[in-house]
């Protein structure tokens, strides 16, 4: 299970009179287990879903980088109207 610890926190003194759990590390073979339980849980996507997505995606970046580019171009040629 991907919350699996060994043995309880110990608490420590953090100076201002208050006591303060520290965890223990775990072991490189429980974080690897506790990662490939976390994945399990994960719902991928299908192929259509993933095709949608990333279709979804560029089509955003590419209206976004015309957007500021647009923007930066007509600041640019306002300026130099001003300016130039």
């Amino acid at each position: 299970m991907a919350t699996e610890t060994r043995g309880e926190p110990e608490a420590k003194d953090d100076g201002k009179g208050k006591r303060k759990k520290v965890g223990k590390r775990t072991s490189p073979a429980l974080f690897v287990r506790q990662i490939v339980a976390e994945l399990r849980k994960v719902i991928w996507p299908t192929r259509r879903e993933l095709i949608t997505y990333t279709t979804v995606s560029l089509v955003f970046v590419i209206f976004m980088v015309a957007l500021v580019s647009g923007a930066d171009w007509g600041l640019q040629e306002g300026i130099y109207a001003i300016f130039g």
